[in-house]
């Protein structure tokens, strides 16, 4: 309890009220269209911390609003045997990125931040289906897995290019957002076991990352509300739109 308050005292009231605000956002966001957590997460709070400090209080949220994700719907087994050579290559891209890049701080990192952003942000404005064959599966998903998790080690962000990857394999609605919860499953652990090597993830991150889980979840219940309410489409439209705008930020300002 200790490191906890140390830890929001040394990040100051404006600070915490940013952070508490910002993964009550996240969490409405990925209770309507079922993602963008630890993107909205990392695009916000990189305005205001280092990205290591903002991708250290994800790990908790994110951990448990993926699981709980990926354990409804019937086909994690199949899924994981179909996935597994582009889960086991996020570990190993992971792994590699941190011993390689890292989230050592500095502005080309806030840059890297934003560039994935408006590269997300972009795809899924503009990007149209596509469609991976089985042939192409074989060698493209443990690329993106690669691919993903060095941008992982670097930024925070696992949904390049994971996400759209994924989307192209011709999965159910079900099977999709079961999919991606446990794609976002492991990239997290796999950046949590990363910024732990790195001396990163301690007790007080932990701590404060525990704490923010209650926004979180708040924000996921009223998103899930708001779902049958509004248009999920246009809703994601505005989400890309407004992550696109982040991200140039980001990426200009550094």
């Amino acid at each position: 309890m200790n490191t906890l308050a140390t830890f929001y005292q040394n990040l100051g009231l404006t600070l915490s009220v940013l952070v508490i605000a910002t993964f009550l956002l996240a969490g409405m966001v990925k209770g309507v269209i079922g993602l963008g957590l630890p993107t909205i997460a990392m695009g916000l709070l990189g305005l205001a911390m280092a990205p290591s400090q903002a991708a250290a209080l994800l790990i908790i949220p994110a951990t448990l609003t993926n699981v709980w994700q990926l354990a409804f719907g019937g086909h994690l087994r199949g899924l994981i045997k179909r996935l597994w050579p582009m889960l086991l290559a996020i570990f190993i891209g992971t792994g590699a990125g941190t011993l390689w890049i890292g989230m050592a701080g500095g502005h080309w990192v806030v840059r890297a931040l934003g560039a994935a952003l408006l590269i997300y942000a972009l795809s899924g404005l503009l990007l149209p289906m596509l469609h991976v064959g089985g042939q192409t599966e074989r060698w493209l998903g443990p690329l993106c897995g690669v691919l993903t998790g060095v941008i992982t080690s670097a930024t925070g962000v696992f949904v390049i290019p994971a996400v759209p990857y994924v989307q192209a394999l011709g999965l159910s609605r079900d099977e999709l957002v079961q999919a991606l919860g446990l794609s976002f499953t492991v990239s997290t652990l796999a950046l949590a076991a990363g910024l732990s090597w790195r001396g990163e993830l301690g007790g007080g991150e932990l701590s404060a990352s525990v704490l923010v889980l209650i926004p979180a979840l708040l924000g996921m219940w009223l998103g899930q509300w708001l779902r049958q309410r509004i248009s999920a489409r246009l809703f994601k439209r505005v989400f890309f739109i407004g992550l696109g705008l982040l991200g140039s930020h980001l990426l200009i300002s550094g």
